[in-house]
């Protein structure tokens, strides 16, 4: 399977990268992570012929701008949304007048449906978990083609966090910080511990997105905490927007 980083900035948009949306492009099914500005490239990479199913890991508006977008998508076999129990109406008003066009006039089918952390079977294997950072976020890991994989995005360092990236083959992580700083307010990561939590739970590949765009600048300074990483955990990749890597 192909994982195509569509956008790998936190925060906003800047000429490094858009917000931050994932593709999981498998055999039968196409796995949408986030729906960042970065979720427009969608229509480079997509077979629009296979069922999509887009998960959320929260609402902040990084990870839910590229909604309005949706008119220009072609999904054939329509969207199913995933969002954490208690959050449709929330993401209902958020795709609507007056913000963008609302769900019933999109030229596919959408179902929103809510998640409870735990496992479910939706039609392949996920399991949800909550991480901290100011507000509820779900990380997830996805288990399909007999490939493990771990998404887990505006989050520390946590007990949840190291349970869905357990052993698996690929951990996205998000690396809000820069090499050595540390958490003052909301949750976020740094390179180095992110390549501990992958060394440690045995992960066999990393990819760090989600860069805080007002801290990470360019490329190069994504290099940088790359670097730092790989000292620490030698599988490791920072994305840019356009990576696409096969596991």
């Amino acid at each position: 399977m192909k994982i195509i980083f569509l956008g790998t900035n936190g925060w906003y948009d800047t000429k490094t990268g858009d917000t931050v949306s994932v593709l999981i492009d498998t055999k039968k099914y196409s796995i949408i992570l986030d729906a960042g500005n970065g979720i427009y490239k969608l229509e480079k990479y997509i077979d629009w012929e296979k069922p999509a199913f887009l998960f959320l890991s929260h609402l902040h508006l990084d990870h839910t701008f590229g909604f309005h977008i949706l008119a220009k998508l072609k999904f054939k076999k329509g969207l199913q949304i995933f969002t954490q129990k208690g959050t449709k109406k929330l993401l209902k008003l958020l795709i609507n007048q007056p913000f963008t066009m609302p769900i019933k006039d999109l030229p596919f089918k959408v179902k929103i449906k809510e998640l409870s952390a735990g496992t479910h079977f939706i039609p392949f294997l996920i399991e949800a978990r909550p991480l901290i950072h100011a507000s509820p976020v779900f990380g997830y890991r996805f288990e399909i083609e007999k490939k493990k994989i771990a998404y887990c995005t505006d989050t520390g360092d946590c007990k949840n966090l190291r349970k869905l990236a357990k052993e698996v083959d690929l951990l996205i992580s998000e690396c809000g910080w820069k090499p050595r700083q540390k958490f003052t307010g909301w949750p976020h990561l740094n390179p180095e511990t992110a390549a501990k939590i992958a060394k440690e739970e045995k992960v066999k590949k990393l990819v760090l997105t989600h860069f805080g765009a007002h801290l990470y600048k360019t490329l190069k300074e994504r290099k940088e905490a790359e670097r730092v990483a790989k000292k620490i955990f030698k599988n490791t990749i920072a994305a840019y927007d356009g990576l696409e890597i096969k596991i």
